[in-house]
């Protein structure tokens, strides 16, 4: 069993600065991509950031030059560092990884959620 475990969300006001972590955790063979999904009231769960194994990154257009993810392949861990943050990042963050537990077959993990508050 994989468990990811995320940290690092709390409340900011408007153009300050967050840094979520996410530890996976458990029998793991390799991890492929990890990324970073939100959710606000309301809205459907998105895209934050993406990165693979090797460090290519993606990310929503909405956050391009104020987030970055970043990763530390030894440890299974993902960071995502928010800077400038605005109201409309009030959201319940989730990190996701692709897994294998023995090098055949990947699975998608997801953490519990951290809530990250953004005021005016």
């Amino acid at each position: 069993q994989v468990h990811l475990v995320e940290s690092g969300g709390g409340l900011v006001q408007a153009g300050g600065s967050l840094r979520l972590s996410c530890a996976a955790s458990g029998i793991i063979f390799g991890i492929n991509t990890m990324g970073w999904y939100r959710q606000a009231p309301g809205k459907q769960r998105e895209l934050v950031a993406g990165i693979t194994r090797g460090g290519s990154t993606n990310y929503a257009d909405s956050v391009k030059g104020r987030f970055t993810i970043s990763r530390d392949n030894a440890k299974n861990t993902v960071l995502l560092q928010m800077n400038s943050l605005k109201p409309e990042d009030t959201a319940v963050y989730y990190c996701v990884a692709e897994v294998s537990s023995d090098s055949t077959r990947y699975s998608d993990y997801w953490g519990q959620g951290t809530q990250v508050t953004v005021s005016s």
